[in-house]
């Protein structure tokens, strides 16, 4: 690689971690071809994005980026993917399904929304985490859950009022 062919990789990962607030740091190293474009199949189907990055230019491109992401330097050694997401949980989730298999990919690292996530203790903590969406949706279960009550109690109270009505009027006659 080229120092300009360096630049240019240096430059698209600042811009990638610029544009993504989450993104975890994992090893693949092990993984025989087979089991990486498993991997990577897997990565496409939840939308993350799965590069392989050499330790140094990773570095110049957060030393390069206006956060400070200092905490993940002592990371950067040995075998070093980056995985970006929209959604914060999707790589922890994708890296505990694929273990149940392989014994890889070893979680190293997480920035997620300013915050940062280092060492395997914390992949079942990051992988329990829910979404944006899944909030969303538990939010309008709980806001509908009150009214379903209300409309089933009044749809069950007027069948037994009109039950009652037709048994009045039957007896007057």
């Amino acid at each position: 690689m080229t120092k300009e062919e360096k630049n240019k990789f240096i430059d698209l990962l600042d811009k990638s971690i610029q544009q993504n607030s989450n993104f975890y740091l994992a090893d693949i190293s092990g993984l025989t071809a087979e089991e990486s474009s498993d991997l990577r199949r897997l990565c496409f189907k939840r939308e993350v994005s799965l590069q392989v990055v050499k330790n140094t230019l990773l570095k110049k491109a957060l030393e390069k980026n206006d956060g400070n992401f200092e905490d993940l330097f002592d990371v950067l050694k040995g075998n070093t993917s980056i995985m970006f997401t929209d959604v914060a949980n999707a790589p922890a989730k994708l890296i505990k399904e694929f273990r149940k298999k392989h014994d890889r990919p070893i979680f190293k690292a997480a920035h997620l929304d300013e915050a940062f996530y280092i060492g395997e203790e914390y992949l079942d903590t990051l992988a329990d985490l829910k979404s944006k969406d899944e909030i969303i949706a538990e939010i309008v279960t709980l806001l509908q859950s009150p009214a379903k009550n209300v409309i089933s109690s009044l749809q069950s109270s007027g069948s037994k009022l009109s039950g009652i009505i037709k048994t009045l009027a039957e007896r007057a006659e």
